[in-house]
């Protein structure tokens, strides 16, 4: 079926939020990969994580973006060891001001037993959660009202500030929507779909020609999104991979796709 490439957040989407299990969802996962429908991850996840679930989840022939939108993983290509890109970033955020940075506790400070503690992951996967080389994921723990200060203070040195299922994430550039649309003109890709669950998936829902926000009932739901009252973007009922394979079923027999 040339033409339909699929684009999916991890946590929360494809992935059950608390297990990190994609079970519900591997039928169908299954039936897409014979179908020679190309499913690409797209994540917050590093690419030292992505790469062992992507073999695990049968996905190795496709690429995959990495740390939202950062980089692009090439299709079983090793994952980069460069972190040029996130020592600039870290430079950018110890110039803040002392009360500002004071806020924010990024993966940089924390030990691999505190990754693990506020993920859920085992410590073999909270190492490469932390094995990151373009942006830093992190807590803030200073007061609300200074949350927005203390973004627009990074966005005056070239970082952007992306709120996940869990984290705050910040990057000196590159988007899942970004980078979708290049992997799509690369696949030849004149239908896409986009899936996930949280605000940093918004603009890679909104883009895609069809966009499925699956439900995570651990955060506050994502406000309306634009297309969604046309019917080009749907939500579902079920949650992580329940969801995923409920809302995207759905959409496929919707566009007349057999699988």
């Amino acid at each position: 079926m040339d033409g339909l490439a699929i684009f999916t957040d991890l946590d929360g989407t494809l992935l059950d939020h608390e297990s990190y299990d994609a079970g519900p969802a591997r039928p169908l996962l299954g039936r897409l990969s014979r179908a020679g429908i190309p499913v690409v991850i797209a994540s917050s996840k590093t690419a030292a994580e992505i790469a062992p679930l992507r073999r695990a989840l049968g996905l190795a022939a496709s690429p995959a973006i990495f740390e939202n939108g950062a980089g692009v993983l090439g299709p079983g290509a090793e994952p980069p060891e460069d972190t040029t890109a996130r020592d600039r970033l870290l430079a950018a955020l110890a110039s803040l001001p002392t009360d500002l940075r004071a806020g924010f506790r990024g993966f940089a400070e924390m030990s691999v037993a505190e990754v693990a503690a506020c993920t859920g992951l085992p410590s073999d996967a909270a190492a490469r959660a932390r094995a990151r080389t373009h942006t830093e994921p992190g807590l803030w723990t200073g007061p609300e009202p200074r949350r927005r200060a203390f973004i627009d203070a990074l966005a005056s040195r070239g970082v952007a500030a992306q709120e996940g299922g869990r984290f705050l994430t910040l990057s000196m550039g590159g988007t899942k929507a970004g980078r979708m649309a290049g992997i799509a003109a690369r696949l030849v890709a004149r239908v896409t779909v986009a899936l996930g669950d949280a605000p940093n998936d918004v603009e890679m829902l909104e883009t895609a020609d069809h966009g499925i926000v699956v439900a995570n009932p651990h955060h506050a739901p994502l406000p309306e999104l634009a297309g969604e009252r046309q019917g080009r973007i749907t939500r579902t009922a079920k949650p992580g991979p329940d969801g995923w394979a409920e809302g995207l079923e759905a959409l496929l027999s919707r566009l007349g796709y057999r699988i």
